[in-house]
């Protein structure tokens, strides 16, 4: 067993018990979108980081899959979450498209499996009801929900990595009993 291994398992056994670290993942292969914060009950978050993994295009599919393999290990070693929240594939027009987010996908439940980290999935309805109560919200709606639920003075960008925290935040509200966490629909 590697060091780094027991150091994230010792982190995650020392943690608060009422606060969760949660990791959200936008998978793709040219960029995966992520987005860590601490859900420290009902709707209180505290926002840690977000960003992109980005890969290159003129390199092949299996140099793209392993970089993300590589960087998505990095961020587990520092971020240490508890739990890893990544987009479900669940319908898409381009056939092309959905290979390379299902490999993408592959390598990042295999490198949270790596690190024994929990992963939960959900669908883009699922993370749109979630954060807004309507799961067909527009994107701009989800956005701004993520800016004001974790009190950012912005809107984060780039999409990838706003995508990832709403997928942090709606896991974080699917531990509550469903309505207790979500917005009045006004």
């Amino acid at each position: 067993m590697l060091h780094f291994d027991v150091e994230i398992r010792a982190a995650r056994k020392d943690a608060d018990i009422h606060s969760q670290r949660i990791l959200g993942i936008d998978p793709g292969t040219a960029t995966v979108g992520y987005g860590l914060l601490v859900h420290k009950g009902c709707d209180q978050f505290e926002y840690l980081a977000s960003g992109t993994i980005q890969t290159p295009k003129t390199l092949d599919a299996g140099s793209r899959l392993k970089m993300i393999r590589e960087d998505l290990a990095c961020l587990l070693k520092e971020y240490k979450p508890d739990v890893v929240s990544v987009e479900a594939i669940f319908f898409f027009k381009n056939a092309k498209t959905v290979i390379s987010v299902a490999q993408a996908r592959g390598v990042i439940l295999e490198v949270a499996s790596y690190f024994e980290i929990q992963v939960a999935e959900y669908t883009p309805m699922q993370v749109k009801l979630h954060l807004t109560g309507f799961g067909r919200a527009d994107k701009k709606v989800v956005q701004t929900m993520i800016k004001q639920l974790l009190g950012l003075p912005e809107i984060i960008r780039p999409d990838d990595a706003s995508d990832a925290l709403a997928l942090a935040v709606c896991h974080a509200r699917s531990l509550t009993p469903m309505g207790s966490g979500l917005p009045s629909a006004s």
